[in-house]
């Protein structure tokens, strides 16, 4: 139920952000979601693209130091209140948000939201237990698809 993001720490200059995006389209490997936290010095970029490790090969050769995380992304009710619920679960299980961001896409009436937990495994079955769709890579990028 995990999924795979590169985190690629990138230079806070100007023109540095568009080098890595520009070798992902050389590639021809489109940018499925990502987030941007800067630092004075560096920024990190995290992405999920669906060929992590091609992503991950282009962006070595163009000299960009690349981490690979594991992942959640929920499905969340997107209406007032739905990120709470989630949130609620969360705490009551005793786990840490320890960074949180989100699709620009919905799937149907939800909202999907991509989690970095410190304990994800007590994460996944506390999301379950309260009926909370935890997705998979596949189940993620075939409904983005519509198949």
């Amino acid at each position: 139920m995990r999924i795979t993001q590169l985190s690629v720490f990138v230079e806070n200059k100007p023109g540095r952000l568009a080098l890595p995006c520009r070798l992902l389209a050389q590639s021809g490997i489109n940018i499925v979601t990502l987030s941007l936290a800067d630092t004075q010095r560096f920024g990190i970029l995290r992405l999920i693209v669906r060929d992590w490790t091609k992503a991950k090969e282009a962006l070595e050769r163009g000299g960009f130091a690349v981490n690979v995380t594991e992942v959640l992304a929920v499905e969340v009710a997107d209406r007032p209140g739905g990120l709470a619920e989630l949130l609620d679960v969360i705490e009551r299980a005793g786990v840490n948000v320890e960074y949180m961001y989100a699709f620009a896409t919905k799937l149907g009436d939800k909202a999907v939201l991509v989690f970095r937990f410190d304990k994800p495994d007590e994460a996944v079955k506390a999301l379950a237990d309260s009926g909370m769709n935890v997705l998979s890579e596949v189940e993620l990028f075939s409904r983005m698809e519509g198949t």
